[in-house]
């Protein structure tokens, strides 16, 4: 059998239920799924194939998957830093948002935030925003998966002025990408408790589960909004989304900084998982989710990178380096999230948080051939010992060489293969132009 695509020569760390490793071996894709996951044998060849990359003893792994994005916000990387959570929202992003989001801009925004992602290992990433429909667009295009949500607020908002139209909105999108192309989910995404009234939320959770799409919405991210909710209705925002039969298997909580005890086991017993952004949380002071007693319970945690607005990049490794630190510092305990937990966190987790386990997150056969090949032949990445320990503790998205998702290799030797990089950034500089 001639294969579409085989990857040979590396460290295979398959993140599958066993976390097997292995030491030299190779990888067979035909169309767009993995087929044979084998150690190489010095005596006999590979088998045939089309296409063959040699991953030069680097580390093979399942793309990454980024729970929490908000694409088009790449528009504002760097715009206003060192702000308090609602002066940034209110005086800096909002306006922002009112004057420069419209179609092109969101789609200019996307095209770059997917570029970003899939040059620094990502594979797939869970999105939510306005315009959305460019968004899925762009991703298309681009050749990242996406769980794309349409963003839901109840103030007039970047393409949908009358708030009374902003769940049918969402509706409409949602059908129009239902089945359009096989990486993009539609979803709808509701922005908060607090900006979401009771009917909002209710309207837009049955909408999401008679289409059987994602729900998505931020939870518990500052102090002021426990402290708002507990004044208005004297519950914790949790509290108050599963007495609206929010919260179930298909929705997705993002943030979870001030969640007690009592909102850790209704997210377990309803089966709800978390996306967690530590970099998001640590640089707008909200907070740290209590990730350790959430995973102990039971729940589902995957870890997310939130806009560049609020992050500043989409490095997903990045990301995981911080997530395993801040909470050993946390809680003293070295032992506490160790690196293979936080890298099923950014693979498999992150994919169960989405709905999308059985797809991706982990390199087994049968599974989507979604991949990634990590140069470990750096400085900072010498000696290997370990190749988790590298992933977490050591490398960056810049060690990425090679991304491949659905079996077609979008990145090669670094550099992106489904569209041109400057055009994406030329276009991106010059909406900043008018921004600035």
């Amino acid at each position: 059998m001639t294969y579409d695509l085989v990857i040979h020569n590396g460290t295979i760390v398959t993140v599958n239920s066993k976390f097997e490793i292995i030491q030299s071996g190779f990888i067979c894709i035909t169309a767009g799924e993995i087929k044979r996951i084998e150690a190489e044998d010095p005596s006999r060849p590979l088998p045939d194939a089309i296409q063959t990359i040699d991953a030069t003893g680097g580390i093979i792994l399942p793309g990454l998957v980024n729970t929490h994005s908000h694409l088009p916000m790449t528009l504002f990387r760097g715009l206003a830093d060192d702000i308090p959570l609602m002066k940034w929202l209110n005086e800096h992003i909002f306006p922002a948002e009112r004057k420069h989001v419209h179609p092109g801009n969101v789609k200019s925004g996307a095209h770059l935030g997917c570029a970003e992602m899939l040059l620094s290992g990502t594979t797939t990433c869970c999105d939510g925003y306005f315009y959305e429909e460019k968004v899925a667009e762009a991703a298309s295009e681009i050749g990242i998966r996406a769980v794309a949500g349409q963003g839901v607020i109840d103030f007039p908002a970047p393409g949908v002025e009358n708030p009374a139209e902003n769940v049918d909105h969402a509706l409409g999108y949602i059908e129009r990408w239902l089945e359009r192309h096989p990486n993009i989910m539609p979803s709808v995404f509701c922005h908060t408790p607090y900006t979401c009234s009771d009917d909002t939320l209710k309207k837009a959770k049955e909408m999401a589960l008679s289409k059987e799409v994602l729900f998505q919405i931020h939870v518990a991210e500052t102090r002021q909004e426990i402290e708002q909710m507990q004044s208005e209705r004297r519950m914790t925002p949790v509290k108050h989304l599963e007495q609206l039969g929010i919260l179930d298997d298909n929705t997705l909580v993002v943030h979870g900084v001030w969640i007690d005890e009592q909102d850790i086991a209704i997210l377990a017993d309803h089966g709800t998982a978390l996306s967690h952004n530590p970099s998001s949380n640590a640089k707008l002071a909200a907070g740290i989710a209590p990730v350790p007693k959430l995973i102990e319970a039971g729940v589902t945690v995957g870890i997310g990178t939130d806009s560049c607005a609020s992050n500043n990049t989409l490095d997903l490794i990045r990301e995981m380096n911080l997530c395993a630190k801040l909470h050993k510092a946390t809680t003293l305990d070295p032992t506490v999230l160790d690196a293979p937990r936080v890298l099923k966190m950014a693979t498999i987790e992150g994919a169960r948080a989405i709905g999308l386990e059985k797809r991706i997150g982990s390199l087994e056969v049968g599974k989507a051939a979604d991949v990634i090949i990590i140069d470990v032949d750096k400085p900072h990445l010498t000696p290997l010992y370990n190749p988790i320990s590298h992933l977490v503790y050591a490398a960056s998205g810049s060690d990425v060489r090679d991304v491949i998702v659905s079996g077609k290799v979008v990145v090669r030797n670094r550099i992106l293969q489904t569209m041109c990089l400057d055009d994406i950034m030329y276009r991106v500089n010059e909406i900043a132009k008018a921004i600035r």
